[in-house]
């Protein structure tokens, strides 16, 4: 039997779930503690192992979705970082304002790959130096077409180690992306040599933690694209794990959600913020240039989603006469023992839900009705503020169809959805999704569906999600070479002259395979499976190179992948 568990780490509670053979059997909930995330996770691992049997714990697979690496980049909590660079010519870095210590080196491969100038090894000796002068021990080292050949990156990599045996982290931009954009691949490399210290101590308590219980099952985190990685991998590419909880409810919907080709907005309902994402034909939009987080564009691949400060505990008070609410929480309701004002406790007064302090609610609103010097009931201030909540939603929700009509937008399959994209149907999840979803879909005008446990949704999500493998391969046949950046290749090619588009497919479907086994996923796996047919040639390119006036050989550029996708979920415990 498969046995997973999905533990879903939110801005307000943390949530678990059980899958065994794909029947939701058992969910958990627990306020999480932002200044002990694993304490909140342990909580609810603790309540779903009473569930279990002993003799289950050893084929247990744990799938767990964090806000660590998220938090620590949006406040600025990593280690600090120096990069070193290796633009070439034509690249002015004083341009890019890169906001952490850069040291420009000699040294330039060219666009097919060909080492145009050599590295200046005396010079790098003096970045190290300077470097730890600075006491900085996280590095990224970057070249500007190390995805086209990886050997400047590599180079000065084995100097830094040779030299410098106190270094914290040290990430080479080639192997977190295999796409072209410099200045995004330098911010993902910068963002990730930041966080892998804090991903490595957190790692070792996640270890500790599932040790203590007796699991002996894989352990794998959810990444910002909906699939999962091994956590021995996240402590070389923690930086996948951003924006996992956006993730967590998209993969819930297409877990728990009734979908078929229509085109369906989805609100995730939490006690802090509301997620809205978008999916097409049940396939989610994709952030296609990379994941942009606290203001940095990055290269990390990323479901699309729209995050605003609306939920469920958000603080309600009153500016300048104007009723407004979010995007602060400063606790739970007051229904609940809370400090101030929330939406809940306006839902908890009028009797719609069964839960919390009934008379206390309408005393605060009572208060904080007087308080503006308005003579309204407290059923009528209720009310409006459960308005506003709704209509904020419903602004994001237009906000969001505006900004993606400006653009050409991708599925995860890479299809480019249809021009003048609108939502056909809502669907949602949450706490408060069962009470503000109905009014929402009225004010869009739209059917709507609130996910079964809609509550712990996310940790559905997190366990019926399978992980996610990406390559890069480009075959340049007039100069006999091939390179695979993520997984360090470069390398000749067998009988170029006859190398085609075939070929290289052929070799992209292999790599994938290769790369999956390297990040510890293998098609035996409990729980999740791999099958050969899933990976897809997702983009192809072919061009000639001509000398002269004849074709002197061809270049293809190919991305293969396993994309996003989850088991099928029975519910109904």
């Amino acid at each position: 039997m498969s046995r997973i568990i999905g533990i879903d780490v939110g801005g307000t509670n943390t949530n678990a779930a059980l899958l065994e053979d794909g029947n939701l059997v058992a969910t958990a909930k627990y306020p999480t503690d932002h200044h002990a995330l694993l304490s909140s996770a342990g909580a609810v691992l603790e309540e779903i192992m009473l569930s279990l049997p002993e003799q289950s714990k050893q084929n247990l697979e744990l799938h767990l979705s964090t806000t660590l690496t998220t938090n620590a980049i949006v406040e600025g909590c990593g280690e600090p970082v120096a990069a070193i660079l290796s633009p070439g010519p034509g690249v002015n870095l004083a341009d890019l304002e890169f906001p952490f210590p850069v040291f420009a080196v000699k040294g330039a491969i060219d666009h097919r790959g060909r080492e145009t100038e050599p590295l200046d090894l005396a010079e790098i000796g003096q970045a190290i130096r300077s470097i730890r002068q600075q006491g900085i021990n996280s590095l990224a080292i970057v070249g500007k077409f190390a995805v086209r050949n990886p050997c400047h990156e590599l180079e000065i990599a084995k100097l830094l180690q040779k030299e410098s045996s106190d270094i914290l982290s040290l990430t080479l931009g080639h192997r977190l992306s295999g796409r072209l954009n410099f200045p995004r691949r330098v911010m993902t490399a910068f963002l990730n040599a930041g966080v892998s210290r804090l991903q490595a101590e957190f790692a070792g308590m996640v270890k500790q933690l599932v040790s203590s219980y007796g699991i002996g099952g894989p352990i794998f985190l959810l990444k910002a694209d909906g699939g999962t990685m091994e956590l021995d991998e996240s402590l070389t590419r923690p930086v996948e794990t951003i924006l996992s909880g956006p993730a967590a409810s998209i993969m819930g919907t297409l877990a728990l959600g009734s979908l078929d080709d229509q085109t369906v907005v989805t609100l995730d309902i939490g006690g802090t913020t509301t997620e809205i994402a978008v999916l097409v034909g049940s396939d989610p939009l994709t952030e296609r240039d990379g994941a942009v987080i606290g203001g940095y564009r990055t290269l990390v691949p990323a479901l699309f989603s729209r995050s605003i400060g609306l939920g469920g505990d958000s603080r309600v008070y009153w500016n300048e006469g104007k009723l407004e609410i979010g995007p602060e929480r400063k606790g739970p309701p007051v229904a609940l023992g809370g400090p101030e004002l929330t939406p809940t406790d306006a839902v908890i007064a009028l009797g719609y839900v069964s839960f919390g302090d009934r008379q206390k609610a309408r005393a605060e609103l009572e208060r904080f009705g007087k308080q503006a010097g308005l003579g309204v009931k407290e059923e009528e201030l209720a009310e409006r503020i459960i308005a506003v909540f709704c209509e904020r939603a419903i602004t994001g929700v237009r906000r969001v169809f505006d900004y993606l009509n400006q653009m050409p937008v991708y599925t995860v399959s890479e299809v480019l959805a249809p021009k003048g994209l609108q939502p056909e149907k809502l669907i949602g999840m949450g706490g408060p999704a069962e009470f503000f979803i109905p009014k929402i879909a009225a004010g869009l005008g739209l059917p709507y569906q609130v996910l079964p446990y809609a509550e712990a949704a996310n940790a559905v999500g997190a366990a019926a999600s399978r992980p996610t493998v990406a390559i890069n391969l480009r075959a340049d046949t007039a100069l006999g070479k091939l390179v695979v950046p993520e997984l360090d290749e470069l390398e000749d090619i067998r009988h170029a002259m006859t190398f085609d588009l075939k070929n290289a497919r052929e070799l992209a479907r292999e790599k994938v395979l290769v790369y999956a086994a390297r990040m510890g996923v293998y098609p035996e796996q409990i729980g999740t499976q791999l099958d050969r047919s899933e990976i897809e040639i997702t983009t192809e390119e072919a061009f000639n190179v001509v000398r002269g006036f004849y074709t002197a050989g061809r270049i293809f550029s190919l991305t293969a992948q396993i994309r996003p996708k989850v088991n099928p979920v029975k519910t109904g415990f």
